[in-house]
């Protein structure tokens, strides 16, 4: 093979790895290629809903936060569309969610290192290279390239919790991801239930109660949290999503780490307060002039679903219990909509690499402060994750917010040196102790830990 290796092979084609192309662009003498096998860019296709906000400011766009001088940043977007002075006299900081993705898709359409509709099947070692089989997914033509580092990209995947086994396939039930896709198939749904208490299954709600103000259709939101609490958005707070805060988390022994995800549940899982605020005001009004219960509304925290399973006269049976009194009840609906969140993936195409790769007790990939997962000494190559590093580096993994930096990171770890200066400090806060006050393996109480998260976002 007398083509050259790239120095950089992505894997996947979602905002993160998008974020690594643009910076990885204009670099002298990178060669760089990201694949996807999708024919064209798609971030949440399912969410785009009308008047969905993002949650994140306009500047965690794909470079602006490393770099906002280069090209493809969210304001040269707007430049190139003659939309600037509209956004100036919007007066936006969030934007909506729609035009993130319009944004998202205008970058990928014009990045030459960009290849849609190229599926990478197999990723195998050759030497001290990687090499990769790919696939063009419209004409079935197979080709390899080379590769000294990869980035793997490939997003994550809906959650289907055990309890809704038996509704896999259902027609009646569907994540939230593919919520826009099939919500016509709930148009004779007299009965619809949403679950889960994120900003998906708030928007997904929202969206309900507005379509089916005053037809009847009895709506129902159940969360096994006990409380609808907002996203915490402090701006202290929202110093859990920084550099510092991701090297503090990832000094922390594993146990650790893995209470405080569970425990920062309203620093990333949680739904926006503008949110909330706005079902709040739709029930609100629907309600003038009326009992408060009149409209056929049932909005029920600290409720877990035990079994969910088709209904023997038809629709769906939701054996559930109350969380605080241990109370056991049947729910019956016509409908779910499960926004019951996602899971990192683990793409196919790196069994052949599974061996040489050191995973950790819970079979998920061990990761340095650079991104990079640790393998065998015989696999020289880099191998690069986003947003699959949760359990190592914090809430902010998923977080837009932090999708340049690390991107960033990745490109001076890959090139060796300093593509891209970083700032030493991030945050007014300091999280971890004095040095003089370390304790030798200290490891918080979960108490300790429970009290540290909810001063976050």
């Amino acid at each position: 093979m007398n083509t050259p290796p790239y120095d950089l092979l992505g894997v996947g084609i979602g905002p993160f790895n998008l974020s690594l192309a643009a910076l990885a662009e204009p670099v002298p003498g990178l060669r760089t290629l990201f694949c996807e096998q999708r024919p064209e860019f798609r971030w949440h296709h399912g969410m785009l809903v009308d008047g969905a906000r993002m949650q994140v400011p306009f500047l965690a766009d794909l470079v602006s936060l490393v770099d906002p001088t280069n090209r493809w940043s969210f304001l040269n977007y707007l430049r190139e569309q003659d939309r600037l002075f509209p956004f100036y006299f919007a007066e936006r900081f969030q934007l909506p969610r729609r035009e993130y993705d319009h944004y998202c898709r205008w970058a990928a359409e014009r990045l030459a290192n960009c290849r849609f509709g190229t599926e990478v099947t197999a990723l195998r070692r050759d030497g001290a290279l990687f090499l990769a089989e790919l696939t063009d997914t419209a004409t079935g033509r197979q080709s390899t390239v080379r590769a000294r580092n990869l980035a793997l990209g490939v997003g994550t995947r809906p959650v289907l919790p055990e309890a809704f086994a038996r509704l896999d396939g259902h027609p009646g039930a569907f994540h939230s991801a593919d919520y826009l896709d099939r919500r016509a198939e709930l148009a004779g749904a007299r009965d619809i239930t949403v679950v889960g208490s994120g900003q998906s299954g708030a928007e997904v709600f929202l969206d309900l109660l507005r379509r089916h103000d005053g037809d009847g259709v009895r709506l129902r939101w159940l969360t096994r949290t006990r409380a609808l609490a907002p996203m915490e958005y402090s701006k202290l707070g929202l110093e859990h999503f920084t550099p510092d805060y991701t090297r503090y988390f990832h000094s922390l022994p594993g146990p650790v780490r893995d209470t405080l995800v569970a425990a920062q549940w309203q620093l990333h899982k949680a739904a926006s307060a503008e949110t909330l605020a706005d079902i709040h005001d739709h029930l609100y009004e629907r309600t003038i002039g009326r009992p408060i219960d009149a409209a056929p509304v049932e909005i029920t925290p600290g409720t877990a679903v035990t079994d969910a399973r088709p209904g023997p006269c038809g629709g769906l049976e939701l054996h559930c219990r109350h969380t605080d009194s241990g109370a056991a009840h049947v729910l019956r609906t016509d409908a779910v909509v499960l926004a019951t969140g996602y899971r990192a993936a683990r793409p196919a195409a790196l069994e052949p690499l599974a061996d040489l790769i050191d995973w950790d007790d819970a079979g998920r990939y061990r990761v340095d402060l650079d991104h990079r997962v640790a393998t065998r000494p015989e696999l020289t190559g880099g191998l690069y994750v986003q947003n699959a590093e949760l359990h190592t580096h914090g809430v902010g993994t998923p977080d837009l917010g932090l999708g340049a930096h690390r991107a960033a990171v990745i490109l001076n770890a890959v090139t060796g040196r300093t593509v891209h200066r970083l700032p030493d400090r991030t945050a007014w806060t300091g999280f971890a102790p004095p040095p003089a006050a370390r304790p030798h393996a200290s490891v918080p109480r979960p108490q300790e830990l429970t009290r540290a998260a909810t001063a976050g976002r």
